[in-house]
């Protein structure tokens, strides 16, 4: 395949054109910059994209709440939220994905076990506010930055919302409890999404799921969609699409798994591709 290295002059694009009506993004470590900001000119590239009734669809574990915060609610934009828990379009629910309260229960508690041995804490995820028990300064300046709508009580058991999933920050790595826990949560699945974050989610839910429902519901094909991932839970999706990059820091399995290598997410690699591709569609017009 085609690849788009940062320290070639030219980038390298799908030679067959593009009739381009979806692009789904990754946030942390694709389009977001080094410093979790979103590019400058990523506004600009919005109404460009608008203007060709072309729909965007950031596409991350982060929740509902804080990605209307980041990107506010544009009209036509599409979330994918919650590692693909849920979906909402023009603040319309597409999809969800509750977890059976007494089984996410237990699981909760087989966390509480573990975390006699590793530093761990727990986010009850509601789709509109997310949970959490533990109140120390580091765990919840780590859950902030991915939860707007949070809210401490007492005990994340007696949370009267449903869980869309469950979200476990470990502080050594999110590796070895991720293989610890997915004997306990089987049927359902365990799915690392950082280095430190893990989630678990009900069977069969993911990004890819997700992209596929929001396909659905747009009369779009995988041939019509671009999506950009960098990390472990955006495998689902970067395999579901002939157009699929990994931006070059990308985790291994998701740079052998995508059609193209764009530059990295510090070197704004998402903007420099879909620049280049709708430079390339107003040159063919």
């Amino acid at each position: 395949m085609p690849s788009l290295a940062p320290s070639e002059p030219a980038l390298t694009l799908p030679t067959e054109p593009l009739e381009l009506r979806l692009v789904v993004t990754d946030l942390d470590g694709t389009l977001l910059d080094a410093a979790g900001e979103l590019p400058a000119r990523f506004w600009a590239l919005v109404d460009r994209l608008r203007e060709r009734k072309i729909t965007l669809a950031p596409a991350s574990g982060r929740q509902y709440p804080m990605l209307t915060r980041m990107f506010g609610t544009p009209e036509g934009m599409a979330f994918i939220a919650e590692n693909g828990t849920y979906v909402v379009r023009d603040g319309n629910e597409l999809s969800s994905s509750p977890l059976d309260r007494d089984w996410a229960a237990r699981v909760v508690r087989s966390i509480r076990a573990l975390g006699d041995t590793r530093d761990l804490g727990v986010v009850w995820c509601g789709r509109d506010c997310a949970y959490i028990d533990r109140v120390d300064d580091a765990f919840v300046a780590e859950v902030s930055r991915y939860f707007a709508s949070l809210q401490v009580v007492d005990d994340v058991l007696a949370v009267a919302d449903d869980p869309i999933k469950l979200s476990v920050f470990d502080f050594a790595g999110s590796a070895e409890t991720a293989e610890a826990l997915a004997g306990w949560c089987r049927p359902h699945q365990v799915v690392i999404s950082s280095q430190c974050w893990l989630d678990v989610m009900k069977q069969g839910v993911n990004k890819g799921a997700a992209l596929g429902e929001l396909q659905r519901v747009l009369g779009v094909t995988p041939e019509q969609t671009v999506v950009f991932g960098d990390y472990l839970n955006d495998l689902e999706m970067i395999e579901s699409v002939p157009h699929s990059f990994a931006v070059a820091n990308a985790h291994p399995s998701v740079l052998r798994a995508a059609s193209y290598v764009a530059p990295t997410n510090a070197e704004q690699g998402v903007m420099q591709v879909l620049e280049r591709l709708l430079d390339a569609a107003d040159r063919a017009a």
